[in-house]
């Protein structure tokens, strides 16, 4: 249990105890006063005694006891430390002693957060300093995490060494691979409501689906963003409770024959979440990890972007657990034959439309449209309809990724800023996240990072678009992203770790859910990042969230931020004979972004959200794309 500890401040304005307290939830903690000493054993392979000795930073001083006086003066400064009985105090005295050197820090408040990720616990029955993050001991380790007793930027510089340390990325990678090899249940995270209405909204959805952790998350946050809505019409508890539960949920066998003959089964899953607003449109995504709580919580997620789009459309998504990579082109071909055999009934112009998602590529669409066709008898195309004759490609997915900067561009611009020279952090190596490489490029902006399922590679030098055809190159031809390492020689790849303790302004996760826990959460706020476009659908678990709140980053939500990939979609769908040059699209893609973010704000400040409040976006979206869903609704009877 963690003991509150007062208030701090980051960036001068903000309380971030809770941070500290995210990052040593793992940890039984207390707090003790300031100024005890340490025991630091020095035995073989640890740190080098000697070092201490000439360390201006360090005091050794002979074991003696403290006065009254010096306790009182210790108790107006702080430290972390375990959770130790007196009689485990007692046995520690009890053992023989070893050779050990006694060191002294004084923590001071207003430098709190520069060690947040510092802590003591007991190992070996010896009081030792941890790294909060990879939970590893020792001065060589540490980088000096002690800083300097000098200036604040020199406090600063000690933890972007230790932050930026090999030693500490490595320790990081062990311990997120220590992570993958235990498999426990993903517990329900449950958030205070303050209103009873809005608990009995979520109450039911755990009783009917309580094992649906995805799904149930998603839910949580849109019915937290509604309960000003809902306090102030109480029609609305109904149509909500409506809503949550899908018009139509397809679940079905995916029979199909690998290139040696042999039968696999699969599980495929079509979600009709919302058709009020007109056809459902909607992504499919190939992934072991598909699963019934996944495919709700996308369908969900989906009807409420379509919902902000200048389009009546409906949500749905689906997709099946089976896994592309490492098949050949016919064992693709063949499952995606099995997985229309099911679905194409239920597929039309005006009924459902699939498009792109994870795991899903042109490869996958065009084999599951060649059946399609040859099950319905007619052809339009595609499921997107014509094709427009630019660049020879969808414009879906250029405008996804595109989108999330155009948006990105508008936050700033409302701060009297622009890209230009900010560093990003991206995540995900697919083609939204190399569409919004190539547009920061094209910014002036500096990315540096993209990741894969293996772990994320860094460039200081920055992408340029050069890199990034490499990149894609890379891809096509499913190598690692390690490869690029071999080439540009500025550039690391980290195993088993994730990009969001690089050094950054700007943040643009686009891999998949849940890709920013709460530790992350605190690299992000360590880094420097401000704003966070969210690329990937729900990328922060609900702790993740409450920490980028608590520090005042400003969250674009994907269902506002994503909505260029629905505009073009329909661009595409409805518009014949179309021949854009890339000018006139990103205009018209420009024009859809801006009016989505003008409307989210609007509606935000209309409940009562201050306009630079982190909030703002996230709650001025899912309110306006609610209230657009449940008054129609509300007008179309009880269907």
């Amino acid at each position: 249990m963690l003991v509150p500890l007062g208030g701090l401040e980051m960036n001068s304005t903000m309380d971030d105890i809770n941070l500290i307290q995210q990052a040593q939830r793992h940890h039984h903690l207390v707090v003790r006063e300031l100024g005890e000493e340490i025991d630091l054993e020095i035995g073989t392979g640890d740190d080098d005694p000697s070092s201490f000795t000439h360390s201006p930073l360090i005091g050794v001083v002979p074991p003696r006891e403290y006065s009254a006086d010096e306790n009182d003066e210790s108790k107006q400064q702080m430290i972390l430390v375990s959770q130790v009985t007196s009689d485990d105090q007692d046995l520690c005295r009890s053992q023989p002693t070893k050779r050990k050197k006694k060191v002294v820090k004084r923590w001071r408040e207003e430098w709190a957060d520069t060690y947040k990720w510092a802590y003591v616990d007991m190992k070996e029955e010896t009081a030792r300093i941890f790294c909060s993050i990879c939970r590893e001991y020792g001065r060589k380790h540490r980088r000096n995490p002690y800083g300097n007793e000098g200036s604040r930027n020199m406090q600063m510089s000690a933890l972007e060494e230790h932050n930026n340390s090999l030693l500490h990325k490595e320790a990081l990678r062990l311990q997120m691979a220590s992570k993958d090899k235990v498999i426990v249940d993903k517990p329900v995270f449950a958030k205070a409501l303050m209103s009873k209405t809005a608990g009995s909204i979520l109450e039911a959805v755990l009783k009917r689906d309580p094992h649906e952790v995805e799904f149930i998350q998603s839910a949580q946050e849109v019915v937290h963003a509604l309960e000003r809505v809902i306090s102030k019409n109480s029609i609305y508890v109904n149509t909500m409770e409506r809503l949550l539960e899908p018009e139509r949920m397809l679940i079905f066998r995916v029979p199909w024959v690998d290139d040696r003959g042999e039968t696999h089964v699969n599980r495929g899953y079509r979600i009709h979440f919302n058709q009020t607003l007109g056809p459902c449109r909607g992504g499919l995504r190939f992934h072991p990890s598909m699963n019934l709580s996944i495919a709700k919580f996308l369908a969900f997620e989906q009807t409420l972007k379509n919902a902000l789009s200048p389009y009546r459309l409906g949500g749905a998504s689906g997709g099946s657990d089976f896994d592309p990579k490492g098949k050949s082109d016919n064992e693709v071909m063949r499952f995606c034959q099995s997985f229309m055999n099911e679905l194409f009934r239920f597929l039309g112009p005006d009924k459902d439309l699939p498009s792109e998602e994870m795991g899903v590529g042109s490869r996958e669409m065009n084999y599951l449209y060649g059946q399609y066709r040859k099950l319905a008898g007619h052809s339009q195309g595609s499921f997107i309809g014509p094709r427009t004759n630019w660049s020879n490609t969808s414009l879906r997915t250029e405008a996804t990724g595109y989108g999330l900067v155009f948006f990105a561009q508008l936050i700033l611009a409302d701060m009297n800023k622009d890209l230009k020279g900010l560093r990003c952090a991206v995540s995900g190596a697919g083609k939204i996240a190399m569409h919004v490489l190539e547009k920061l490029i094209a910014y002036g902006a500096l990315p540096i990072t993209v990741s894969d399922s293996k772990g994320y590679l860094v460039d200081e030098d920055g992408f340029d678009y050069m890199k990034v055809s490499f990149l894609k190159d890379i891809k096509a031809q499913q190598r690692s992203l390690r490869d690029y390492s071999k080439t540009y020689a500025r550039s690391k790849y980290y195993d088993e770790a994730k990009p969001w303790t690089e050094r950054c302004d700007v943040a643009f996760p686009c891999a998949s859910q849940n890709e920013i826990d709460s530790s992350d959460a605190i690299n992000l706020v360590n880094s420097g990042c401000r704003i966070l476009v969210e690329g990937s659908n729900m990328p922060c678990t609900p702790e993740a969230a409450d920490v980028l709140r608590k520090a005042n980053v400003l969250i674009a939500p994907s269902m506002a931020a994503g909505t260029g990939g629905v505009v073009a979609g329909e661009y595409e769908l409805k518009e014949t004979n179309v021949n854009w040059s890339p000018e006139d699209f990103e205009s018209k893609l420009q024009e859809a972004m801006k009016q989505t973010y003008q409307r989210a704000l609007k509606t935000a400040t209309d409940f009562g959200y201050l306009k630079d409040s982190p909030e703002a976006l996230v709650h001025g979206a899912l309110i306006s794309a609610f209230l657009t869903v449940g008054n129609s609704m509300s007008e179309q009877g009880c269907v």
